[in-house]
Formats: C-alpha cells, structure tokens, sequence
C-alpha cells in the first residue's frame, strides 16, 4: 500500500538526521507523496526551506515539530502541527535541552569505554556539527571500526543479526536510552506544559509513535489525556503493528481526537524505514 502522506520526517536539523529540507521534498515528490511535514527534534530551522520548496511541487507543506518530554518519568514525544515557526517559544525550545546534552557529551565517552569500546571525540566530531554525541553516532564509529569487526557485543547488529534492520538506532536502545548502561539523563519538559504550549500557540498536539514510548502501558494513555488532551494520536506508525494501530485508532475514537500517519523517516539511522512507509 503506497501511502501519500507523512507527518513524521526528519531533516539534518535533528541530532540522528541525516538530509537537507529540500532534498526530503524532493524524495517526498519523487515517492509521490502529496502532504508532508518535516518534525525535527525540538527545532524549526527546517521549516522555510522545505514550505518554500514543497510549493514547487504543488505538495501540501504542514509546518511541524516533535518535542521531547516527560510523564510520570516515561520519555515521551509529543508532535506538533500548523505551529507558528517563528514564535520565539519553538525557535529557543532546544536551547536549554542542547546545553544539557553537550555538557553530557564527554561522560558518554567514558561510559562507552566502560563499555569496552574506545571511541574519541575527534571520530565523533566527523558526524556531528554541534558537540552533542548522540547514541547512534556512537553506534556508527563503533560498527565501522575494523578493530571491533568480530566482536560478540556487535553481532546483532551485523547483516543477519536481530537488531540489523535499524543498526544504528538499535544500538542506541540496547546501550543508550534510559536504564541501559550509557544512558546519561537529560532533563526535559513536561509533557502537560508541552501540549499546553502548542495548543496555546495555535498548533495541534499529537502525541508521537505511542507503540513505542508507551509499551507494556497503555493505560497510561488515558491518564494522559485526563492531565492534557491531546488533539491526536499517531496511530500509524512505522513501529506499529495491526494490533498497536486498532488499539490506538479506537482510542482515538473513543476520545475524538485525529488519527495521524508518520513514518519516522531519518535516513541512515533507521535505513529499513522509508518515506510514506
């Protein structure tokens, strides 16, 4: 099934992005899709350049953001839509957040050697632009390093292994993301004061890939809407299978809010998800 939208695309402008705006509505046209929207993590910067371009083609461009937060101490991502890219409560949004990632910077280094890879901040200068190291940069110096071609820790993630399909993401999960052992915690907004905020400014809060963030508790769902309402829920996502888009489509009903599709699209990261599904 060819889907011609998607909500969920990320551009260079996110840590674990991989293209420029405009080549991502050039892909979008080429795949035939006819509404897009770039949501890059906590930034905007994306915004102009991809509306500017889609107008060339004559595909719809919604302007768009996914927003890291917290509830209840669960990471969460909540999209954002139709939101105003120049209002300075979007365009600072990842200030604060960026800080407290390059501050982090040096201690995932030493928690990667503990892990017993060496890996130095001139390898992970090559992939990143800003001084934040993200878990699948790691992933990407470690997989290409030849001195670590045979190692057991890594087999999962060479051809045939299972964590293959998305090495370099999986190997963020397995190692980086909360309760693994790189993990190094950033303080983020709360999930209340987020979809509060994009409802303040005229924006359409989504709450992103919940199969995802929220698995193994999908009550939380329904706390979560009595704390904030959603406007939406993403129910087809490319993490998600029958089972997870019934259960969130019929929650949308439930508390009539929009179904959305996005596909997560980064690129190199997540090289087995694709444009429109």
């Amino acid at each position: 099934m060819k889907h011609q939208i998607d909500l969920h695309i990320h551009s260079k402008y996110s840590d674990d992005g991989e293209y420029e705006p405009e080549e991502l509505v050039e892909m979008c046209h080429q795949k035939g899709i006819k509404v897009m929207a770039i949501a890059d993590h906590n930034q905007v910067k994306a915004i102009k350049a991809a509306r500017k371009k889609a107008e060339e083609y004559g595909i719809r461009y919604i302007s768009a953001i996914e927003i890291d937060c917290t509830y209840k101490d669960i990471n969460l991502h909540v999209l954002g839509y139709n939101i105003p890219e120049d209002e300075p409560y979007f365009q600072t949004l990842n200030d604060k957040i960026y800080d407290q990632e390059l501050s982090l910077s040096n201690k995932k280094i030493e928690l990667t050697k503990k892990l017993g890879f060496n890996v130095t901040k001139e390898e992970l200068d090559q992939l990143s632009d800003n001084g934040v190291y993200t878990g699948e940069m790691f992933a990407e110096v470690i997989l290409n390093k030849e001195e670590y071609k045979d190692h057991p820790l890594l087999k999962p993630y060479r051809e045939g292994g299972d964590r293959s399909d998305n090495p370099y993401v999986n190997f963020y999960w397995d190692f980086y993301a909360k309760g693994k052992p790189c993990y190094t915690k950033v303080i983020y907004p709360s999930y209340k004061e987020i979809v509060q905020n994009i409802q303040k400014y005229g924006g359409k809060a989504v709450l992103a890939h919940p199969g995802e963030n929220l698995k193994g508790q999908y009550e939380t769902f329904d706390e979560m809407m009595q704390e904030a309402k959603l406007n939406g829920v993403e129910a087809y996502s490319s993490y998600h299978d029958q089972e997870t888009i019934e259960y969130f489509k019929n929650k949308a009903e439930e508390y009539n809010i929009s179904v959305t599709y996005g596909s997560d699209f980064h690129g190199k990261t997540k090289p087995s998800i694709s444009l429109g599904w």
